[in-house]
């Protein structure tokens, strides 16, 4: 049987994300050392491994822990406004933009990370890397499900902002990945990403056998067609 990776050729296997009071049964705390920012974590369970952490992993990347409502300790304090303030002087970022950031809701104690095919803990939001061919599949079978919206919601920065975002509206939301999740992920130029909130992942990905055949379908319909047109 196909994994979901092979189905839709991503580069990368969908990873999962959730966030716990307590720590989740049967995994392992990260013992890699610091990264850069929260979203390093996305390729690790990219690339095969299931663990959990705890909010001092997070603590490199201010705004990174300001979506996931981290608080900074005391020694870093001033840490968010000095990023922000260096993103604005810049150009990159504009203060107006700040309040519309998305942030979870409260303050994980534990955040796990793993393949979302693997199916260890219970995931809160589903992330997938791929490219736009890619990604309007999964939106259409998050569509099907219930899950998505015609309209579907999109940033550009903070990429991790997109897992506030997927668990606060309760539908799927797309990132474009911003230059600080591009360069600690490997992110290529060419993908996005789109997260689907965990609660409805096993019926988008049943819902995405059905999407998948029906525009394998229309493919066929519009080659066709433009042959009819074109002669």
């Amino acid at each position: 049987m196909n994994t979901l990776r092979q189905t839709l050729g991503l580069s990368r296997q969908p990873i999962a994300v959730g966030f716990f009071d307590d720590a989740p049964a049967g995994i392992e705390q990260w013992n890699g050392g610091a990264v850069p920012a929260g979203c390093s974590f996305w390729s690790e369970a990219g690339n095969g491994r299931t663990f959990y952490t705890v909010p001092a992993d997070h603590y490199n990347c201010a705004v990174g822990a300001y979506t996931h409502n981290i608080p900074q300790p005391a020694f870093r304090s001033t840490a968010l406004n000095d990023t922000i303030g260096f993103m604005i002087e810049r150009g990159y970022l504009q203060m107006a933009e700040v309040p519309m950031i998305p942030v979870l809701p409260s303050t994980p104690r534990f955040v796990a990370y793993g393949p979302a095919e693997e199916r260890r803990f219970r995931a809160d939001v589903v992330i997938i890397a791929g490219r736009p061919s890619a990604m309007m599949l999964i939106y259409e079978a998050a569509l099907r499900s219930g899950v998505g919206n015609i309209a579907t919601p999109a940033l550009g920065r903070p990429g991790c902002a997109v897992l506030p975002m997927a668990m606060n509206t309760g539908s799927s939301a797309v990132s474009f990945g911003c230059k600080g999740n591009r360069t600690f992920t490997g992110l290529p130029d060419e993908e996005m990403y789109l997260a689907i909130p965990g609660a409805k992942w096993e019926a988008v990905v049943e819902t995405l056998r059905t999407i998948t055949n029906a525009n394998a379908a229309m493919e066929a319909h519009y080659k066709k067609h433009e042959e009819t047109v074109r002669g």
